[in-house]
């Protein structure tokens, strides 16, 4: 009699049973990735994405930062669903994480940063696309990629 190894991740089935897992991987990676902006881009997380609500300095920037990597944490979990391996959600990770570079970061952040009329949002160009945020956003889907198999089942 044989006995084979079952994949937890080829056995999610609903959002209820992952979404919690999700949002605390996006705690987690939305926690890398912010160090990644720390260190190459400081004014990201202290000026432009508290900037958004009306806030500035980096403990608003790291709490509005961390809240929207389990929002977009939770909706990585819903995607996976029926994902089979590992791989694949390292692959639904980063391409989350394209997505949210190109739409959130490049497109939304900064025509919401202009119609706020933040300060220096009118030298930001629509699309806002530069290395840096890639890197932190394939960052953010990478971890949260790879992390989200220990969590799904919070």
């Amino acid at each position: 009699m044989s006995t084979t190894a079952v994949d937890p991740v080829a056995e999610l089935e609903s959002f209820d049973e992952v979404w919690l897992g999700g949002a605390v991987s996006g705690v987690v990676a939305g926690g890398v990735m912010a160090v990644v902006l720390m260190v190459s881009s400081p004014a990201v997380i202290v000026e432009a994405i508290p900037g958004l609500y009306g806030l500035s300095g980096p403990v608003a920037g790291w709490l509005v930062h961390l809240t929207h990597g389990a929002f977009f944490g939770a909706m990585f979990a819903a995607l996976s669903l029926g994902a089979i391996s590992r791989r694949q959600l390292l692959g639904i990770g980063v391409g989350l994480g394209l997505i949210l570079w190109f739409i959130g970061a490049g497109t939304i952040m900064p025509i919401w940063l202009q119609s706020i009329g933040f300060e220096g949002a009118a030298r930001i160009g629509v699309p806002n696309l530069d290395a840096i945020t890639l890197l932190a956003h394939v960052v953010y889907g990478g971890v949260i990629g790879l992390v989200f198999p220990f969590l799904a089942e919070l």
